[in-house]
């Protein structure tokens, strides 16, 4: 009895440990974004200001021309629509491609697999060059249409590889059920796999989302003004010059961090489920 509530005590306080390690810098974040310039870089350093203050949101969310609130808000948008068409595409493209390395398995699909997979794990530097180039020659460079295109390069193999997993645990005869009776292979990938894999489907939709928003690499190099840039380029950008003013970027990180932070909590309990039931056989 008594090992088991001192283990519980030990599993209780490492939570609370980690939870405080991951919200320290957060809280941190906050201070800074309600602080005004003069008390950031006045010595000794103070942890709360003595008079917070919301002008580093409203610099940024109130829209005002050549202003950092225009590249802001901008950028918002950007990454919004950037986001959510790469995570479209990648899923849409996921599910049959998932569903063939699951039902229809052989040395040449698993091979396909690991280097779709070994494609994933390389470098971004390693394809700048040659996506560069590509995008140059097609006039796309600075579009919405070039970072979906290369973020869906991203994202499809880890959705293909999230799902497949999942595809796997769902027996086989669920779905040759309704073939017999004369569906077709989508309609059993639509009408009997999808409602099975909805956890696993929602939690590559949200880390797909993730991925394409905390980008920035790609971003980087593939745009340069209001028209295609990303949030995370935005942000730099706000830290980029000779004085930074870390009061108005620190506002910028909590405001990029509010779409993620709300899908993550409608999402919380489909992301949870659908990578545990994609970790039990694969």
């Amino acid at each position: 009895m008594q090992t088991s509530l001192a283990k519980k005590i030990c599993i209780y306080l490492g939570a609370a440990l980690l939870a405080l390690v991951i919200a320290l810098p957060v809280l941190w974040l906050f201070i800074m974004s309600i602080s005004s310039s003069t008390h950031l870089t006045t010595l000794p350093l103070q942890w709360w200001p003595d008079s917070p203050t919301l002008e580093n949101y409203r610099s940024l969310l109130i829209y005002a021309e050549n202003t950092p609130s225009q590249s802001f808000l901008y950028a918002i948008r950007n990454s919004i629509f950037i986001a959510l068409a790469a995570t479209g595409l990648s899923v849409a493209a996921a599910i049959p491609a998932a569903y063939s390395f699951s039902r229809m398995p052989g040395p040449r699909r698993k091979n396909l697999l690991y280097a779709v997979i070994a494609i994933f794990m390389l470098p971004p530097v390693a394809l700048v060059l040659p996506l560069y180039t590509v995008m140059s020659a097609l006039g796309l460079l600075n579009t919405h249409f070039a970072l979906i295109i290369v973020y869906c390069s991203i994202l499809l193999p880890f959705t293909t590889w999230l799902l497949k997993s999942n595809f796997d645990t769902i027996p086989s005869d669920l779905d040759e059920a309704p073939i017999i009776d004369g569906a077709n292979r989508l309609q059993a990938i639509w009408y009997v796999i999808l409602p099975i894999a909805r956890p696993a489907l929602g939690a590559a939709v949200m880390m797909s989302v993730l991925l394409a928003w905390d980008e920035f690499f790609y971003g980087l190099l593939f745009t340069n003004d209001i028209r295609a840039k990303t949030v995370t380029v935005a942000i730099a950008d706000l830290a980029a010059g000779r004085v930074a003013d870390y009061g108005l970027v620190s506002a910028a990180g909590i405001l990029a961090a509010v779409p993620p932070v709300i899908l993550a909590f409608f999402m919380q309990k489909t992301l949870v489920s659908g990578l545990a039931s994609g970790s039990v056989k694969g």
